[in-house]
């Protein structure tokens, strides 16, 4: 079976397992989803992922985070450009997640940026997610 948006599974997958209130949970690997994590771990919005090597393309463990009386630091994510219709937007039109409470995650020229960012670098780029 063919995965048409292997993104939008993983932030699926990231969803389930924060509802249930998982530790931990693993994934296929590839070089998107990793600068995605890299990302979210700078912004701390998980704990850490570590790259489990097998005999395909490897899996990603991501170790969820949660607060000291058990609260889950993710809220809400949501995919934003998906294969069907792309979302494409510059830097003036980077969109804050909650007031600036959540993050924006962009495709750019220069890699995979946060929404503050890639603001910052004055880089606009495809929306990939917004997390809160």
């Amino acid at each position: 079976m063919s995965m048409s948006d292997p993104v939008a599974d993983m932030l699926t997958r990231i969803r389930n397992a924060n509802s249930a209130m998982h530790p931990h949970l693993d994934m296929p690997s590839s070089k998107l989803k990793r600068e995605i994590l890299r990302v979210l771990k700078e912004e701390e919005y998980i704990d850490n992922y570590t790259f489990v090597p097998d005999k395909k393309q490897g899996m990603l463990r991501v170790y969820l985070k949660y607060t000291s009386e058990r609260e889950r630091v993710i809220t809400g994510i949501k995919r934003v450009s998906r294969p069907g219709l792309r979302k494409y937007v510059g830097a003036d039109e980077i969109p804050e997640v909650l007031g600036g409470l959540g993050l924006a995650i962009l495709s750019t020229p220069k890699g995979i940026l946060s929404g503050q960012k890639a603001r910052q670098q004055r880089v606009g780029g495809e929306l990939v997610c917004m997390v809160w």
